[in-house]
């Protein structure tokens, strides 16, 4: 029964558009619609898409730019280093809603008022970009995505104008993620994007950057300063309806590293021997894992094309410099005292000045930098 409602009002979009499009010398209407989030990680901040209707051809078709090729046998060395091609497709009303539909993820559609001249503009420019090499582009996450490739075509021909900020004064690119990942119940996936994702994403966004997630492209459509057809909206539809998305706690990440580094400590104070054998190991664990964590940043930053990885400050706890360290302590050499003073005194600043950088740290982190800092004051002594 909820199928056949969701065809239904699907066949029923699809009349009214024919009669309405009767009186547009176009003979086109433009929609921009946008999906709610979804529970999977690539889900998380929704997404984009135009529908343009023409009914003198009668076609009903869907731009899509958020596409790309999973079957390329690259695709996780391309995906890895910023260098896989998204690309714009087509494809019918009911063949993008299945999905959602089968998500139960609710699909808002904003017909957008416009002269028939950007109608026909904006069409020409999906036209144009779906022929040969054009319809490719290298993604990028904040400036190059399938909502802000959506918004900058409607900037352009539409003259999309908002007055107005969408979002709190100095908001930067993370916070706007953050809400959507604390919103979703996903504190892991929150923490590895802080890992990765650098210092760029702590800058304040701007009314048109602030538009680059599919939630608030819709806001800025709806707060639109009129043009000359009167509203910038001519309609809203919900398509779809259903939130799939299911909140839970956010601190799971701070209190599970805080027990574990707690319990490290704790053993590292007992002095039986087991104790002290466990204590190495941990050493091991710990400079080996905080090394190659900042040899992975140190990749993403400069063997990778995501310019968002770029000046990362996790790069201060996480010394690529401790992978070094870690075959080492084991056996307790002398002459590493001086890198563990070094790194006890890098150590401390770092949590002196943890809210004052310029990158926004995550704070689960910090027990892994007080743990740090505890370790190598006690193997300068050793």
């Amino acid at each position: 029964m909820k199928k056949t409602g969701t065809l239904f009002l699907l066949f029923a979009c699809m009349c009214c558009t024919h009669i309405m499009a009767q009186t547009d010398s176009s003979h086109l209407r433009i929609s921009l619609l946008t999906c709610a989030p979804g529970d999977e990680l690539y889900s998380t901040f929704g997404h984009t898409a135009l529908r343009v209707v023409d009914s003198n051809k009668q076609t009903d078709i869907i731009y899509n730019y958020g596409t790309f090729d999973f079957n390329d046998p690259d695709f996780y060395v391309k995906f890895t280093r910023g260098k896989l091609d998204y690309f714009l497709s087509v494809e019918s009303l009911p063949q993008f809603m299945y999905e959602y539909q089968e998500e139960k993820r609710m699909v808002t559609e904003q017909e957008l008022n416009l002269p028939p001249s950007a109608k026909t503009a904006i069409t020409n420019a999906l036209t144009e970009n779906l022929a040969g090499a054009n319809r490719y582009y290298k993604y990028d996450f904040l400036y190059n995505n399938c909502t802000s490739r959506i918004r900058d075509i409607i900037q352009k021909y539409a003259g999309l104008s908002v007055p107005r900020l969408l979002v709190p004064e100095k908001t930067t690119f993370r916070n706007m993620l953050h809400e959507y990942l604390d919103r979703g119940g996903k504190p892991w996936s929150k923490l590895g994007i802080d890992l990765l994702l650098a210092s760029p994403i702590d800058k304040k966004v701007n009314i048109s950057q602030s538009m680059f997630l599919p939630d608030y492209l819709m806001k800025g459509i709806d707060s639109a300063a009129p043009g000359k057809e009167g509203g910038f909206i001519k309609s809203r539809t919900v398509i779809n309806a259903g939130s799939p998305v299911a909140p839970g706690s956010n601190y799971w990440p701070l209190l599970t590293i805080s027990a574990i580094c707690i319990a490290i400590a704790c053993i590292s104070f007992l002095k039986n021997k087991t104790a002290q054998t466990l204590t190495r190991f941990f050493d091991v664990v710990l400079f080996l894992k905080t090394g190659l964590i900042g040899c992975l940043l140190l990749f993403m930053w400069f063997g990778t094309d995501h310019k968002s990885c770029a000046v990362n400050y996790n790069l201060l706890w996480a010394l690529p410099t401790n992978l070094i360290a870690s075959f080492t302590v084991w056996k307790r050499p002398k002459g590493l005292s001086q890198y563990f003073t070094a790194s006890a005194i890098l150590y401390s600043i770092l949590l002196i000045t943890w809210y004052f950088l310029p990158q926004q740290l995550n704070p689960a982190f910090i027990p892994v930098v007080m743990l740090l800092l505890f370790r190598s004051v006690q193997l300068r002594n050793v």
